[in-house]
């Protein structure tokens, strides 16, 4: 069943929610907006609860604990995430986009997804290990695909 078109964001069931989520990680990075012209910048630099190769975090369902200004992703504020890539299932699905065709509910697994390049897969350095964030600002969690 594609629950994700037969339903609207905030039909869905919490297992379903977290089920969109294609876990890439880039949520997970930290950013950097600019104060005088509010533009965001990605860095490479992640949160310390980021497993870099499985791209999911090591402590999920106690995450709030160990990072208190972790942010959790529901249908009531996804709008006004805008740090969001462009590529996240929960900001498209609300812009009324699709899935795109490497998403793993699509193709079963996180393997296109890692292929295409979506993925912070083997892009990371630990934010405890980074000296000026600002060193550390990249493009690729730009890229979106479909």
């Amino acid at each position: 069943m594609s629950f994700w078109i037969e339903k609207k964001l905030n039909q869905l069931t919490t297992v379903q929610w977290e089920a969109l989520c294609d876990g890439c990680g880039k949520c997970c990075l930290n950013k950097l907006i600019d104060d005088e012209t509010e533009e965001l910048y990605y860095t490479d630099a992640a949160c310390h609860l980021l497993d870099d190769e499985t791209c999911g975090c090591r402590r999920y369902p106690e995450r709030f604990k160990y990072v208190p200004a972790c942010t959790a992703i529901t249908v009531d504020n996804v709008a006004e995430l805008t740090w969001l890539p462009d590529s996240c299932a929960y900001k498209r699905l609300h812009e009324g986009r699709k899935l795109p065709s490497w998403h793993p509910l699509i193709t079963g697994s996180k393997e296109a997804m890692h292929a295409a390049g979506i993925s912070v897969k083997g892009k990371t350095i630990n934010e405890n290990k980074v000296r000026d964030v600002f060193d550390h600002i990249v493009l690729w969690p730009l890229k979106d695909l479909d």
